[in-house]
Parts: structure tokens; sequence; C-alpha cells
């Protein structure tokens, strides 16, 4: 694992001097509006606390801070065989996974599955019957003996949903793309465990996680020093561990005041009534235009679902404000497409080596059917950089804020998502935020070290199910919805 350190990347010969002076204006109107100083970024995290613990309270807020019942961290000592099933908006994954005596170690079999896309739109039934199919097809295929003992499944169902105990979840709402009638508003488990005893199948759901706080699990597995677990992808999200006697919501379960419990933030939709975030007219447009005008404010501007959306509009509002300043004479249509652009058309032109950006030349002729002049080149790349670092330096705003709550002067932190793992300089201008919020000397550079998780969707959903049956062995009832059956298991 790479630790984050603060070093920013080099910047490249012949940048700014080469612009013409007709374009260093709205440049440096995109710097002043992009741009987020450290004293705003206090700013930020201050609020953040409070929303964080507001979360925690029987009122709530707008961060659900859902309670996940993973009731402490593994000891890197688990042992046995266990199943994970991670659905995810594309694929289905299904992976056994075993852990062996030596402390942190594991052995994995997995097979992945398409999800067909009318699925999407199906039945409930439907549905519930094509993972069955896929379980069904793992264990044929990987156990050809008879008569196995029933093996517990940790389900990573990365979708909004409430937790009573932890082998249970009402599905709050559906996201990527899912629209399937029955399901919102009900426990997704008992109908997959159905159809798994009407065909045979020795699986019980031990577990139902979200991947943020299998990936807390997971990295914790392996290193002792772990205490957040944060996505940094399509969506943005954290789980840490909070003590249960700050958790007001549980007083009435009368549970032991340090009793470890696991949160799920759900801080994506962190300042929604839009108190302290350093909105631009390009976020504005995004929350008004899209499905849920109001939610996710945070999410929306920093998630890799939006960061190419933002520049598109940056450069669609350049177009129309100052007709003729760039792409003069060009056919713009295809630019004007909501959401045609990703974050990787970002990353890539933030990638390109060469002097006279020729990378991004050939990115704008075949993604948008623009030719581009090099001043042009150097102006998409200075926005590129500023959305990338503004999305970086928020990001460590709700790491900041755990920390901050939580009085941690050092720890790790594992990090998955596609925006952590192939956005160029993420890392490190996360890291330099990080040393800007929390005060640390010029010379001190990770005392909150950002580092790439490990598997928590695999991994992380089969050790919460045995950290889950260990609790069952202990008698410790928390969180369990029915002991007989989990005792089936041991």
């Amino acid at each position: 694992m790479v630790g984050l350190g603060p070093k920013q990347p080099p910047s490249r010969k012949g940048s700014m001097h080469e612009v013409p002076q007709d374009l260093l204006g709205p440049i440096q109107d995109f710097e002043k509006a992009f741009t987020v100083d450290k004293s705003k970024l206090k700013e930020i995290v201050n609020h953040f606390v409070k929303e964080l613990e507001k979360g925690l309270t029987v009122e709530g807020g707008n961060i659900p801070m859902n309670v996940t019942w993973v009731m402490g961290f593994p000891d890197g000592h688990e042992e046995g065989t266990y199943l994970a099933l991670d659905m995810g908006g594309t694929n289905l994954r299904v992976c056994e996974i075993t852990l062996t005596k030596e402390k942190g170690a594991f052995d994995i079999t997995q097979s992945k599955y398409k999800m067909p896309d009318e699925l999407r739109t199906g039945t409930a039934e439907e549905l519930w019957e094509y993972i069955a199919d896929c379980l069904q097809q793992f264990i044929e295929t990987h156990h050809q003996e008879k008569n196995i003992a029933k093996i517990p499944l940790g389900f990573t169902f990365s979708y909004p949903a409430t937790q009573e105990y932890v082998d249970h979840g009402i599905l709050q709402r559906w996201t990527k793309g899912f629209d399937i009638d029955g399901v919102e508003g009900k426990d997704v488990v008992p109908p997959l465990e159905e159809i798994l005893k009407k065909r045979g199948l020795p699986i019980k759901v031990a577990a139902l996680i979200n991947d943020t706080t299998g990936t807390l699990i997971a990295s914790a597995y392996t290193d002792d020093a772990m205490k957040i677990g944060c996505i940094f992808g399509t969506g943005v999200n954290a789980a840490y561990m909070e003590n249960v006697g700050s958790v007001p919501k549980l007083a009435h379960m009368n549970l032991p005041a340090d009793m470890p419990v696991a949160i799920n933030c759900e801080y994506g939709a962190f300042d929604n009534e839009h108190i302290v975030l350093p909105l631009t007219k390009y976020d504005e447009i995004i929350d008004r235009d899209s499905p849920r005008p109001g939610q996710q404010a945070f999410e929306k501007m920093t998630a890799g679902l939006y960061l190419g959306e933002i520049f598109r509009l940056a450069l669609v509002d350049l177009i129309d404000s100052h007709p003729g300043l760039i792409f003069k004479n060009q056919d713009v249509s295809k630019l004007r497409k909501p959401y045609l652009l990703d974050a990787s058309f970002l990353a890539n032109i933030e990638e390109d080596p060469f002097e006279n950006l020729s990378n991004t030349l050939d990115l704008f002729k075949s993604e948008l059917n623009i030719q581009t002049t090099e001043a042009e080149r150097v102006l998409a790349r200075r926005l590129s950089e500023l959305i990338g670092t503004r999305a970086a330096r928020l990001s460590a705003c709700g790491v900041a804020a755990i920390c901050t709550k939580k009085n941690i002067d050092s720890c790790h932190v594992g990090a998955d998502g596609s925006v952590f793992t192939k956005y160029p300089h993420f890392k490190a201008r996360g890291a330099k935020a990080l040393q800007e919020i929390l005060d640390w000397p010029a010379n001190v550079t990770d005392r909150v070290d950002i580092l790439a998780a490990e598997d928590g969707s695999g991994v992380g959903a089969a050790l919460i199910a045995a950290l889950t049956l260990k609790r069952v062995k202990a008698g410790n009832l928390a969180g369990i919805r029915n002991m007989d059956d989990m005792k089936t298991l041991l």
C-alpha cells in the first residue's frame, strides 16, 4: 500500500504564459469559482462534525449515520469458509473466502456474472431468481460433494438501506439505474432466503452490508491502524467505528456504552441546505436538473458521476457568454448533451504528458468532434485541474470531520472507488488538504494516511459474517434478528 504525501504534481512547461490575453480572464474566473482555501475547508469541517453528531441523535439530519450492527473490528484470527455476494450496478460477484489461521490471511475463489439490463426494471421475483441462479451455479461448480454444511453468506447490497439487525435491511430507494417494483420499503433478505430454501441451497444470510462498511472491516483485517473506510467513486461515503454511548438514537436499547458499532455515514447528503459548501453556478444547475433536487449536495460536488458534467457546463457557459472566444466556427452540439463526459475525460486531460497537449487534441476530436487550438487545450487542462483539485480537497473534509469528532490524531484510512484509484493526483491533493485542515507541521505528511483498500465487498462481507457468528457464539444478541437460525451456522 502506498501512503499519501502532500507532494503536488509538477507543472508542465509552457502553461499560462502562452495563453492569449482574452482567455486569461475566463481562466481567472474559473480559478476564483473552484478554489477552496484553507479557511473555507476548516469552516466546512466544523459544520460537518455537527452534522455527523446530529445524524447519531433521535432527530437525525441530512446525514443518516446508519447503524450497521457490525460490532467491532476483526482481530486477524478469524477462521472458516464464507460466501460473499456482491450486487453491483453492472455485475454480480460471488466469492468463497476461507479465512485461515495466519493473521490477516485468506484464500478466495470468485466468479462474476453480468446483470442483464432488463433485470433493472423487471420484477422482484426475477431479481431474486437470477441471484439464486448465480449462487447455485457457483456452488455446483466449486462443490461437487453432496451434503454440504450450511454456508454463511455476507451480502453486499450497496443501496441505501435501514438496518435494525445485521441480517436485515429495508431498501430505502433504488439507485444505479435500478427501478424494480415491490422492493423499496421492504426487507431484502427474506425473499432471497425463501428462494434459496426452495432450491435446497445450503446458504444462510449471516450479514447484509454496505460496501463502505466492508471496506472498513476488510482493511482493518490486515492493518491494525485502520480506523475509517471510504468510497471515492461514482458516489462518496465513509464508515467508522463509534461507541454505542455516543449514539443517542440507541439509548433505548440499554447497550454497554463502550460497545463499538460501525456507522455507515451515507454522507453524500452533507449540507443539503447549502449552508457551507462553496457552490458554483454549475453545481446549482446540476442539482436543479437532477432526478432528486436538493439531495446529495456533497456527492454532486465530489463524486465521479458529476465531475465531467461540471467541466462540460463550464465550457458551455464560456461558449454562450463569450461567443467566438473558444471553439470558433466549430460544431459544439455534442458538447451540449448532458452527462456526455465522465471523470475519465478530465483524468485523461490531466495525464496528457505532451507540452502541446496532443492527447487532449485527439480526445476533443474523437469524443466531441471539436478541433482545438493549443490555448483552448491549456484552458481545458487548467479547468480539469481546478475541478479535480476541488473534488479532492472537499473529499478530505469528510475524513477530517470523522478524525475531529473522534479525536483521532493518527490513523490509516482505507479508500476504494474509481476516483481514488484512477484520477491523477487525487490522493496527493487530498493529503495536502488534510495537512491544512488538521494543522500538521510542514514536515509532517501522513498522520492520517489514505491507502488503497482491501476488497470490501468480498473479503469485508465474509469477515462481517464471521464477526457476526463470533458474537452469536459469545451470546451477544445486539442486532441479531433470529438467534436460533444463526446457531445453525455454528
